[in-house]
């Protein structure tokens, strides 16, 4: 059986909309995707905004696009990289694009690389806008891969939830609802890859968790099953379970499950 090809990937980064403060959690998200065979960044490198990228190029290998601005309003440098997200695409070398900005401008270009049937990963912040956001098979938020280094030096930490894990609650269940299952209970793992589908931006960092078990756990809203040698398994809480247990989000005891929230998870 041959071995499985990493997917290459073209990554283009708008410098005027992205800060140069997430380069190496940027690109520790992208390896995680595939291989970044492309590295290039756009923009004006004499100014202001694009001026700090400098410092991160060679550490990262990114190649520099330099665009002057030459009239007031127009942005030669989202012209370019489009142009060249075309150029790249039809030579039928890459498995996907990481288009990195939070601009609405390349909401169409994403749908057109969608449309030639490879993937596109988008890297922005929470102000990118929705029509983006969707254009994207998922949508990173750059607020979630910049670490918070401590003031003695020690160890980062990750960064501050953007939002409550409550606010996760409406989503997760909904994708419990559309699974089917004869007793509601459903497989960790498969709610989320639904997840994913359902909402391209879903992340359990912007909801100060680092995986999903983590998260549901923090709901309060959930009960969570585990067998050993076997995946875990999570229901929505009825309001008949909350006034037995008299708390939420227990683990459910039964024969030969852990009945604790320390069981493993993934």
């Amino acid at each position: 059986m041959p071995e499985r090809r990493t997917p290459r990937l073209a990554v283009l980064i708008d410098a005027d909309n992205t800060s140069a403060k997430i380069a190496a959690g940027l690109f520790e998200a992208i390896a995680t995707l595939g291989e970044a065979s492309v590295r290039r960044i756009y923009g004006d490198f004499a100014s202001s905004c694009s001026k700090a990228w400098n410092d991160v190029l060679v550490r990262h290998a990114i190649i520099p696009q330099q665009q002057f601005a030459y009239t007031t309003g127009k942005n030669a440098s989202d012209i370019a990289l489009v142009i060249d997200a075309m150029d790249l695409l039809h030579t039928g070398r890459f498995d996907g694009f990481c288009l990195v900005s939070s601009d609405s401008d390349f909401t169409r270009l994403a749908s057109r690389i969608r449309e030639q049937g490879l993937d596109v990963f988008g890297f922005g912040t929470q102000k990118a806008p929705e029509s983006f956001r969707h254009a994207c098979r998922r949508f990173i938020y750059t607020e979630n891969l910049v670490a918070t280094v401590p003031s003695n030096g020690t160890e980062a930490t990750q960064a501050p939830s953007l939002r409550q894990p409550s606010a996760a609650t409406p989503v997760i269940k909904k994708v419990i609802a559309q699974m089917e299952s004869k007793d509601g209970w459903v497989s960790l793992s498969a709610v989320g890859a639904q997840l994913a589908n359902l909402a391209s931006d879903f992340d359990p960092r912007t909801y100060g968790s680092r995986k999903l078990s983590d998260l549901v756990k923090k709901t309060n809203s959930f009960d969570i099953d585990h067998v050993d040698g076997k995946p875990l398994r999570m229901r929505t809480k009825s309001a008949v379970a909350d006034k037995k247990n008299g708390h939420l989000g227990a683990t459910v005891p039964s024969k030969g499950h852990i009945a604790s929230n320390d069981a493993p998870s993934r």
